[in-house]
């Protein structure tokens, strides 16, 4: 099936739209239909474009024909502006798997890779998916920490600026993940202090001014989040995420592409935990589920508005 079918677009609008209006467009990865319905309710409430990013696990998790049905469920047309992506592709197979159900976007993920093997690899993917009008992110450098079984990293290593830029004219990749001191999970910092490599970031902008960047690991860890989910049975402790400002200074130099994958496992997690203590007596899995979901959709409309800026774009 292709996207079209779906009523999705690529990202390659998408992104210049967000470079040209100094935005960044939210990509809220999703598990199951309550996730789903979250993040596109908040899409349309607050006219803003969206990437639903499904990490391999994810796909796996969800199957690929309950997805696509679910995908179909939503009635979408083109004006919606809204792209399904690949989060975290490991291999050429999967992302021909996925842009062959209709996905897109996808990402081929070879950062641990060495440099000439990632580019070979990505280059692969671009070729194939290019046939099908399917933009194609890669990421250079690697970040540390743990999101699900196939996205986490032991060490983080920065990207290098000279390399990102020989490695987008030999792959013709339409964006590129940077590792510029994000990390996946909730546990993001040891300190609140920690900043962002934007002396990286600046190069990388400064070299490649029109060209999309992506920044992985971005979630904020509201600390709301973790507080209601410690006070009814949870124990997360020490997580902290990357403040709001900087966020919004890495979208100044062509981050046009803000991944959120934790903040919303946080909210849902701490809506079914307090709905359940409120209520130990329900069992009725929709009501505690609904809680998870009004969180997730809260979250993602107070992230369109206050950091990504991309609300009244459509």
């Amino acid at each position: 099936m292709s996207f079209e079918e779906l009523g999705l677009i690529n990202t390659k609008k998408l992104f210049s739209d967000a470079l040209s209006g100094g935005y960044a467009i939210p990509a809220f990865n999703f598990y199951n239909m309550e996730t789903l319905q979250a993040i596109i309710k908040a899409s349309k409430d607050t006219k803003s474009p969206v990437i639903l990013a499904v990490s391999e696990s994810a796909l796996n998790y969800m199957g690929d024909d309950m997805l696509i049905g679910m995908i179909q469920g939503l009635k979408l047309s083109r004006k919606d502006k809204i792209a399904l992506h690949l989060d975290h592709g490991s291999s050429f197979d999967i992302c021909k798997r996925a842009i062959k159900l209709g996905f897109s976007s996808v990402m081929i993920d070879a950062s641990k890779l060495p440099f000439k093997e990632n580019i070979k690899l990505s280059k692969k993917v671009v070729d194939f998916a290019h046939k099908y009008g399917v933009s194609v992110e890669a990421e250079l450098g690697t970040l540390s920490g743990i999101e699900d079984e196939n996205t986490f990293g032991d060490y983080s290593n920065y990207t290098d600026p000279a390399e990102a830029i020989k490695f987008i004219k030999e792959t013709g990749t339409d964006s590129l993940a940077v590792a510029v001191g994000t990390s996946h999970g909730a546990y993001k910092r040891k300190t609140v202090n920690e900043k962002l490599r934007f002396d990286i970031l600046k190069e990388i902008f400064n070299k490649l001014p029109k060209y999309p960047l992506v920044l992985h690991g971005a979630s904020t860890i509201p600390q709301n989040f973790i507080t209601t989910i410690n006070k009814n049975g949870g124990n997360i402790k020490n997580a902290f995420g990357i403040p709001i400002a900087q966020i919004k200074k890495a979208i100044s130099m062509n981050i046009c592409k803000v991944n959120i994958d934790s903040d919303s496992r946080l909210a849902f997690t701490a809506g079914v935990r307090e709905s359940l203590r409120k209520k130990p007596s329900d069992f009725n899995p929709r009501f505690y589920l609904s809680a998870g979901k009004e969180n997730i959709y809260k979250n993602c409309v107070n992230e369109i508005n206050k950091i990504m800026n991309s609300a009244n774009k459509i």
